[in-house]
């Protein structure tokens, strides 16, 4: 709820992004506030006696006491609407596109709805129909391969009066009334409260992300949590991209929260150029972009984590399934921590607020399956990245994360260096998902996916076991079914595992080359099991030549199972010949 604010006050001190100002009548707690003759935003953060501190959400140099501070009476808002499909912006989603090659401080509003032109409209609803929050009163034309739809704000239901007809429009043009209330197809929702719904659904479908490891091992439900733990250099912004281009959701919202510019350039870049395996289009054109930089200022990056969950619901309830990327939630936490210090409050473990468990947690929480006002099925599903120093899995963010997250990729640290994509550790990582989705998929035309899962994940574990032992004893120590068992291990990673992300043929893999290629391995592994048992030894079982299932990912198409299944048969072909 918004209240009218009253007057103008004045600025007290500046030190550096924080300001001290007269509290104006009506000023509240994460109220944003103008600052100065430019109006630069920022956010009332401790209220004083006759006082008010402001972090604020630019570089604050030309600010000096006696310049006027303008409360809006609101918290910061996002502009929700059809210009964000395909655009560029900062935390408070201010269209960087448009923007100079050097930014300078901007005001708060936003110019997204400006920046989206004039936009093909048509009503749904008619004069005089009764509506409730959440249906449909029309649809936005040419917005891209996802449709746009202006719902029925929350809080408001009644007779639609008067009506747009069918024409362009700008962004922020009203459409609609209802009950006598404007509908625009921009409005602003604060980003810190999560948008209504009727009802929170369990989560059921596999969110397919084409990375094998993942989808066999480790998979996620659309609506549910992960995290991405991994020190530097171990691949996690690759992942990340990776899912971002070959995920099944609708829309993705990638925010680049404190990483280096020269990455999220490349991030830009990247999508740009990319071709949408779902539509044949561009796949920047359901793609929303939030940038921030780490010389970005610490309040913009803090808020962007939640601009892009506010985003994500805004298309989650026109009954889309959402992906939020958010590439770090470390960067995001030492932003919190750096605010606190700032205001004072009390530090927990190593400086990071004594609330980082609970801002996690409400971070997270906004992820889920629903059923929207409207009565439509949407998805948020949140990956976040986490970038321990120093690979440090038992500090504070990493710690929480994982308390919160329904799935964890870890991502090791030997694997990268051995270049080994995605180096998900099967050690170190788990998904909570993986037994409701392997009762789907086995009731849902796929009952060998559990058995398979299981398999591999015995095969991994047996050759970590016995990694030590070759270690330290050498592999001809080993009994024969033992050295199988570590050349299984090998087959796995080499041959199922293991991905190119340069590669047209292997970077996304669908869901019956992932099956085809590990029944191709496992019935392998087994054949040398029986190779072993009739007494071949197993040095010459070493010695054959297994390029043919350790080609098949490369040499079959993403969606090519009968080649991998060819494949398959001429390398047990071939482990025939031994026998």
């Amino acid at each position: 709820m918004t209240h009218t604010p009253h007057g103008t006050g004045r600025i007290l001190r500046v030190a550096g992004p924080l300001v001290e100002a007269e509290a104006v009548g009506g000023s509240a707690m994460h109220d944003l506030v103008a600052l100065g003759e430019a109006e630069l935003p920022g956010e009332v953060v401790a209220i004083r006696d006759a006082q008010v501190t402001v972090q604020a959400y630019e570089y604050t140099g030309g600010l000096v006491p006696g310049m006027p501070v303008r409360p809006l009476g609101r918290p910061l808002s996002a502009p929700l609407g059809p210009g964000l499909l395909g655009g560029i912006f900062d935390g408070l989603l201010r269209p960087l596109s448009s923007a100079g090659t050097w930014l300078e401080p901007r005001p708060v509003g936003g110019d997204v709805a400006a920046s989206a032109g004039d936009l093909g409209y048509v009503p749904v609803a008619a004069a005089g129909a009764v509506v409730e929050p959440g249906d449909v009163l029309g649809e936005v034309r040419g917005t891209g391969p996802v449709p746009v739809r202006v719902l029925v704000p929350p809080g408001c239901a009644g007779p639609v009066g008067r009506v747009a007809g069918a024409g362009r429009y700008p962004a922020d043009a009203v459409v609609a009334t209802v009950a006598g209330t404007e509908v625009r197809m921009t409005a602003r929702w604060p980003v810190r409260t999560p948008r209504p719904v009727r009802e929170r659904l369990d989560a059921g479908r596999a969110l397919h992300t084409g990375q094998r490891a993942i989808d066999l091992l480790f998979p996620v439900a659309l609506g549910s949590t992960v995290a991405v733990p991994g020190g530097f250099g171990t691949g996690k912004t690759m992942l990340l991209q990776q899912i971002a281009k070959w995920c099944d959701a609708d829309v993705i919202v990638y925010v680049g929260c404190g990483e280096r510019g020269n990455e999220m350039a490349d991030v830009i870049d990247e999508f740009g150029a990319l071709t949408d395996p779902r539509t044949g289009g561009r796949l920047a054109d359901r793609t929303v972009i939030i940038a921030n930089t780490s010389n970005m200022p610490m309040m913009a990056r803090e808020a962007g984590i939640h601009t892009g969950v506010t985003v994500a619901e805004y298309f989650r309830d026109m009954g889309l399934d959402v992906v939020v990327i958010a590439d770090s939630t470390s960067r995001w936490a030492e932003a919190l921590r750096e605010f606190a210090s700032r205001t004072g409050d009390l530090p927990a473990e190593e400086g990071y607020p004594a609330g980082l468990a609970s801002a996690v947690a409400a971070f997270y929480e906004r992820a889920g399956v629903v059923t929207t006002l409207g009565g439509r099925r949407g998805s948020v599903t949140v990956i976040g990245a986490v970038s321990p120093p120093g690979g440090d899995m038992a500090e504070p963010v990493t710690a929480h994360t994982q308390r919160f997250v329904r799935c964890l990729w870890t991502l090791d640290r030997d694997l990268a260096y051995a270049r080994h994509y995605p180096a998900v550790s099967w050690a170190e990582s788990f998904s909570r998902d993986a037994g409701n989705l392997g009762a789907r998929l086995a009731a849902r035309g796929d009952p060998g996916w559990p058995g398979r899962r299981a398999r591999v994940a015995s095969l991994l574990a047996e050759a970590d076991r016995l990694a030590d032992l070759v270690d330290l004893l050498g592999i001809t120590a080993l009994p024969d079914q033992e050295r199988v068992s570590v050349l299984g291990g090998r087959l796995v990673r080499e041959g199922l595992l293991q991905q190119s992300a340069l590669s047209a043929r292997d970077a996304h893999s669908g869901a019956g080359k992932t099956a085809a290629l590990a029944e191709a391995v496992l019935a392998v592994v087994d054949r040398c099991r029986e190779l072993a048992d009739a007494g071949v030894p197993a040095a010459r079982i070493e010695e054959v030549d297994f390029s043919p299932v350790l080609r098949a990912r490369e040499e079959a198409g993403p969606d090519d199972a009968a080649e991998v299944a060819a494949l398959g048969e001429a390398m047990l072909a071939r482990l025939g010949e031994v026998a």
